[in-house]
């Protein structure tokens, strides 16, 4: 029997919970039908627990910042925001490569072709291995010219080098992470990327401390270090003692990795523009000032709790919408667009006025300084209605991906972050705005995406169901 097709898990009996519990958590042998299953529960059972583990992944990124910011001060949390940049980016690559493969194998297990979803998978695995290698080598040899590239001020050039050459170490831990989640996602699975990242969030919130008091500020990168790599140990373990899937090289076929290059890049691009536009952004705020670099670290902290819900709209609609492609229905696609938007816009509208009430206080959890807090404030204050449309626009954008075209959704993330972006934010800096200036580009850019995605996304469900009748 499918989670999707029970009633509202809150009002079960405590033993039916947790029979279901074991069955999505450890056997695995039951799975979400997207396709004839009740729409609005099966949306909920692939997406509550997403966010979960993005909000406990949240928490994870989190405890770095408020060890240093309150252990070592505003110095130390300027520098690891001059590193943020580079996470982000690391990540984000991570994520878009993964999100690729999730394209593929989503496709594949909606039109039912076994042969099909095991070389795609053990392909995919390959092809993961050695590109986190090689882009692990790569920053370690360039770290300090990619700093110096992003205009990290002296006093935190150090620092910042100590804390990322740890962190880059970690790299194939955090890779690989992501990859078995995607597979697990497009198998119908996010509830054990839950269990993941909670133990990988325990482990650093007790391990942050030690090493930061006993070593100092690289401490934060030990511990994330450490924590990174028992949170991949203990998924290999569950996906080798469940069976869920298996990586046979038998399997591999080196004419799946056209189609997985083709598939990942555009998704690989598409994530990290945003991270782009942060390094951008990040070293234009860093010829103001320290107060100036400290708050905007804040506010991509804070930021998270808003972006968050939106990127697992995006990836799970990606599963799904690629399932329902793959099915030939995109009737059940569009059904569970509509659904995404209103539960993302009413999520997004609520956390928004929170975090504009209480970012003053908010930015005091992390750095005990009145001007840091001020313009953490005028940030949320003037992007505000920004974080709804970027929920809007990630819900098209993961349609988009899920049908296929990942490219279009590329081409409009170059657009509105790069192209309408960036400029704007260096042309209103420069004219007397301020850092200000730099924030109202950011709602532009917002404005913009959502008007863009829209229209693409509309044009292009119009063509898929063109292709069917």
């Amino acid at each position: 029997m499918y989670l999707c097709d029970k009633g509202s898990i809150l009002v079960l009996p405590i033993e039916y919970v947790k029979k279901i519990i074991k069955e999505r958590m450890f056997i695995m042998t039951t799975k979400i039908d997207f396709i004839n299953g009740n729409t609005k529960k099966c949306l909920l059972a692939m997406t509550l627990p997403m966010i979960v583990a993005m909000f406990l992944n949240m928490a994870y990124n989190l405890v770095d910042s408020l060890w240093i910011g309150n252990l070592l001060g505003e110095l130390a949390y300027a520098a690891l925001t001059n590193s943020t940049p580079i996470v982000l980016l690391l990540t984000s690559v991570a994520m878009g490569a993964t999100n690729g493969i999730s394209i593929l194998l989503s496709q594949a297990i909606g039109a039912r072709n076994e042969q099909k979803k095991k070389k795609v998978i053990s392909t995919s695995f390959c092809i993961a291995v050695i590109f986190s290698l090689f882009i692990t080598f790569i920053l370690e040899l360039f770290l300090p010219v990619i700093l110096a590239a992003l205009n990290t001020p002296a006093e935190t050039m150090n620092m910042a080098r100590d804390y990322l050459s740890i962190y880059i170490l970690g790299y194939i831990a955090v890779y690989l992470y992501l990859y078995f989640t995607a597979v697990l996602r497009s198998f119908g699975n996010t509830i054990f990327q839950v269990i993941a990242m909670l133990i990988s969030t325990i482990l650093n919130i007790v391990l942050d401390p030690i090493f930061i008091l006993k070593i100092g500020f690289h401490g934060a990168a030990i511990a994330t270090l450490l924590s990174q790599s028992m949170c991949l140990i203990f998924m290999i373990i569950y996906i080798k003692k469940r069976n869920v899937f298996k990586i046979s090289f038998a399997d591999f076929d080196k004419k799946e990795i056209i189609p997985l290059i083709k598939s990942a890049v555009p998704s690989v691009i598409q994530q990290s523009i945003p991270a782009i536009s942060t390094t951008f952004l990040t070293s234009l705020v860093s010829t103001y000032s320290i107060s100036a670099i400290a708050a905007y670290g804040i506010t991509g902290k804070l930021e998270t709790i808003l972006f968050y819900p939106a990127m697992a709209f995006n990836m799970v609609l990606t599963s799904i919408v690629g399932q329902c492609i793959g099915a030939k229905r995109v009737d059940r696609a569009k059904d569970y667009l509509k659904l995404s938007l209103k539960y993302g816009i009413t999520v997004l509208f609520i956390l928004s006025i929170l975090i504009i009430i209480f970012s003053k206080q908010l930015a005091g959890l992390f750095v005990s300084s009145d001007p840091v807090a001020q313009i953490v404030e005028e940030y949320f204050i003037i992007i505000s209605i920004g974080y709804v449309l970027n929920t809007v626009t990630n819900c098209y954008l993961g349609c988009l991906n899920g049908m296929g075209k990942p490219t279009k959704s590329m081409i409009l993330m170059i657009f509105y972050y790069l192209v309408v972006r960036i400029p704007l934010a260096y042309v209103f800096s420069y004219i007397g705005l301020g850092l200000n200036g730099i924030w109202i580009a950011v709602l532009i850019s917002h404005i913009i995406a959502c008007i863009t995605a829209i229209l693409t996304g509309t044009h292009s469900f119009k063509k898929n169901i063109k292709m069917e009748g």
